[in-house]
C-alpha cells in the first residue's frame, strides 16, 4: 500500500531557526539609511521594530535557538505534513516522484503564521501593544491577526486594494481574530492621501499599504510595524518549513532534486529552500526554482540595485531584484505575489547562480490548479498555483525526456478563500497580463542614487 502522508510528532518540531547568512557564496550587501547613504545602524529601525528582531536581522550565527513560548503556539499545527502527490503523478503518467509540504492547515491557511507567532511574541515582550501591518491576498494579514490575538495585542491591516474588494471573507477573518482591516491606498496617511491624490482609482501595491503601515507605527509609541516577508529576520522564522521537510523526505526515502516555491517577497520560498542550500553547496545536484507572476516579474524582469521596500521611501535602502518601489502591478488574483521587490538574501542567491527564477501567467496557474484540485483534492490558493504550475511542466518534461526525478514543491496555502477568482476563471473573464514593459522602465528610472 503507497504511503501519502509523512508525519512529524510535535515533539519532533525544530529547536531552532536555520540562518542562510553563513552559507551564503558572497557577503549580504548591508541595507543603507537613505539620507546618508552609509549603512543602516540598529537604531535606524528602533522606531518601528523590537530590539530581538533587529538581531536577528543582522546575525552571523548559523542557527537561533526558538523561545519555549513560540513553540508551544507553533504546536497547535506544526509539524505540517508532507505529501507524496501519486494521484497527480498517476494523471500526469510521469515518472517523477512529487512531494508536497502542506503549510495550508495552519489555522490561517497558509505559512504565514510561522513568523507572525514570532513577530507578535518578541514585540509583546518589548512592550509594544500595537502592530501595524500590510497584507496583499489578505493570508499575512489574518496571519498577524491571528498572533496578535493570541498574545493580546491589536493589530491594524492595511490591505491592498483590489485584494480587499476581491477577497472580502479574508478581512473577515481577519476581523474574527479582532483585527481592524481596510483598503490601501487610504484617507488615513499622508502616504495613501498622496497617491489617491494622484490616482484616486488606484488599485495599490504592497509597496503602498507597507507605506502607509510604517507611517501608522512610527506615529504611535505604543505601536510597531511588522512585515510579512522580504526581510532577513522573517525568512529565518519560515525555515522551520525546510527542515522539517528534510526529515521527512527521510522518511520517505527520497531526496529532492527540484524544490520548488511560488514567491513575492520570498518568505514562503525561503522557508522551504534555504535548508537545502547546504546540501546544494556541498556539491548535491539540486535545482531550487523561484516562480513568480508573469505579471510582476521581479527577479526576471527586474534589475538588481539598491531601492526602497515601500511606495513613499519610508525604509532603508535595501539591494535586491526589483522592478522599482513606483511600480503598481496589474490586479492578479495572485496578490500576495503583487510585490515590486524581492528579499534580499533571495536576491543574492538568484544572481549567484543558487536559485533559478522563472515567471507564469495567470491562466496557465489557474488550470495547473485544477489540475491538481481534480488529483489531489486540494484547492490552492492562486499564489500557490504558480509553485504547482512549474511542478506540472518539470513532472511532463520528466514523461517525455524518460527520466525519473524528486520534486518536493511548497503547497503555502489553501484557496478556499478565493473562490471569486476561481468563479471567473469558470467564467473566462480572467485573461493574462501582458509583460507591463513601459511601466516598469519608468518605475526603473525612479530608482534612488544609491543604485
Amino acid at each position: 500500500m503507497p504511503e501519502y502522508r509523512y508525519l512529524l510528532s510535535e515533539r519532533e518540531i525544530p529547536k531552532s531557526w536555520y540562518n542562510v547568512i553563513p552559507d551564503l557564496p558572497g557577503p549580504l550587501p548591508p541595507p543603507l539609511n537613505p539620507a546618508t547613504g552609509q549603512p543602516a545602524q540598529p537604531s535606524d529601525l528602533e522606531a518601528i521594530f523590537p530590539h530581538a528582531l533587529i538581531e536577528q536581522e543582522v546575525t552571523g550565527a548559523p542557527s537561533v535557538p526558538i523561545p519555549d513560548p513560540i513553540l508551544d503556539i507553533l504546536r497547535m499545527w506544526r509539524p505540517t505534513p508532507l505529501h507524496r502527490a501519486h494521484r497527480l503523478e498517476r494523471a500526469l503518467g510521469t515518472p517523477a516522484k512529487i512531494f508536497y509540504k502542506n503549510e495550508g492547515v495552519s489555522p490561517a491557511g497558509s505559512h504565514k503564521p510561522n513568523t507572525a507567532i514570532a513577530q507578535a511574541y518578541y514585540n509583546k515582550a518589548a512592550g509594544i501593544k500595537r502592530l501595524t501591518t500590510e497584507t496583499g491576498a489578505g493570508q499575512w494579514g489574518s496571519a498577524l491577526a491571528l498572533a496578535c490575538n493570541v498574545f493580546g495585542m491589536e493589530c491594524m491591516v492595511y490591505m491592498v486594494k483590489c485584494s480587499f474588494y476581491q477577497k472580502p471573507h479574508r478581512r473577515t477573518m481577519m476581523e474574527c481574530w479582532g483585527a481592524r482591516c481596510i483598503p490601501s491606498p487610504s484617507d488615513q496617511t499622508r502616504a495613501g492621501q498622496k497617491v489617491l491624490a494622484d490616482d484616486p482609482e488606484c488599485p495599490g501595491s504592497l509597496g503602498i499599504a507597507i507605506s502607509e503601515a510604517v507611517e501608522d507605527a512610527a506615529a504611535h509609541q505604543d505601536t510597531n510595524y511588522s512585515l510579512g516577508s522580504v526581510l532577513n529576520h522573517v525568512l529565518l522564522h519560515q525555515t522551520v518549513i525546510g527542515q522539517e521537510a528534510i526529515v521527512q523526505m527521510k522518511l520517505a526515502g527520497a531526496s529532492p532534486d527540484l524544490v520548488i516555491g511560488c514567491c513575492g517577497g520570498g518568505s514562503n520560498f525561503a522557508g522551504l529552500a534555504f535548508p537545502f542550500v547546504p546540501a546544494k553547496a556541498a556539491g548535491k545536484s539540486l535545482r531550487l526554482i523561484a516562480v513568480e507572476p508573469a505579471a510582476c516579474p521581479t527577479m526576471t524582469k527586474g534589475v538588481y540595485a539598491y531601492d526602497f521596500g515601500d511606495k513613499s521611501g519610508m525604509t532603508p535602502l535595501l539591494k535586491m531584484d526589483t522592478l522599482g518601489h513606483d511600480f503598481v502591478p496589474p490586479g492578479i488574483h495572485a496578490g500576495g505575489l503583487r510585490y515590486h521587490g524581492m528579499a534580499p538574501l533571495v536576491s543574492l542567491l538568484h544572481r549567484a547562480g543558487v536559485v533559478e527564477a522563472v515567471s507564469y501567467p495567470q491562466l496557465k496557474c489557474f488550470e495547473a490548479a485544477l489540475t491538481f484540485a481534480r488529483a489531489e483534492g486540494i484547492i490552492v490558493a492562486p499564489e500557490t498555483s504558480h509553485a504547482v504550475g512549474c511542478v506540472i511542466d518539470e513532472a511532463l518534461k520528466a514523461r517525455e525526456e524518460g527520466r525519473q526525478k524528486t520534486i518536493l514543491f511548497n503547497l503555502s496555502g489553501h484557496g478556499h478563500f478565493d473562490m471569486a477568482a476561481y468563479e471567473k476563471y469558470f467564467a473566462g473573464e480572467l485573461s493574462d497580463y501582458e509583460y507591463p514593459a513601459e511601466k516598469i522602465r519608468e518605475a526603473l528610472a525612479h530608482l534612488p542614487k544609491a543604485s
